[in-house]
């Protein structure tokens, strides 16, 4: 599934002999399922599965720190539309519940956090007006990631960070903004003529 933090190619399985061996990649931790059921983790390096006692990897997990852009659209107070830039930096916890839940309970953590930082960013911003929704930046920036460390934590992640990268007013409003800001300028260099 896109944007899932399981990789799409399973451990590689190996043979020595009668004992099959799988490798897992460093940065990732493979699950290994017995009778279809999770059994235990192998870590990087070479694990043993027995395919007689029904023993089979079951998906890849990254344990790398992971980003996304997320980019919101909503109204401020004074009904100026802006366009809000969020990156989230987010990985799965290092235990073993932690790496069972985020497989086995979210199929896509990607989709789950966009949903959280909608809803964030449109239930705050339209209460700020344009200008100060460029000084309250962090304190936006401070909610998104409150909100998500709630949300994504009994799902095995963490959350790292969610800087707001940018703010994109709508051209016609940020044409407005220079014209008004060259206004200001001239008075001031006309007054000190």
């Amino acid at each position: 599934a896109e944007g899932r933090s399981v990789s799409a190619r399973q451990a590689e399985p190996m043979s020595c002999g009668c004992i099959p061996f799988i490798t897992v990649n460093t940065g990732t931790v493979t699950l290994v399922e017995k009778f279809g059921r999770f059994d235990r983790i192998a870590n990087p390096g070479l694990s043993v599965v027995v395919p007689c006692l029904c023993e089979f990897p079951s998906a890849t997990v990254s344990m790398r720190l992971q980003q996304m852009e997320v980019s919101c659209e909503t109204k401020t107070k004074d009904n100026v539309f802006v366009v809000i830039r969020v990156a989230v930096q987010y990985q799965v916890k290092d235990d073993v519940d932690s790496i069972k839940n985020a497989h086995y309970r979210l199929t896509n953590p990607k989709q789950q956090i966009e949903s959280y930082v909608y809803d964030v960013v449109r239930s705050s911003v339209p209460k700020i007006e344009l200008d100060d929704v460029f000084t309250t930046k962090e304190e936006i920036s401070h909610s998104i990631k409150n909100e998500l460390e709630k949300a994504m934590s009994s799902f095995g992640y963490v959350i790292i960070a969610s800087p707001i990268t940018d703010i994109d007013p709508d051209k016609e409003v940020k044409r407005a903004m220079n014209e008004i800001n060259k206004a200001k300028r001239l008075r001031v260099a006309a007054q000190d003529e």
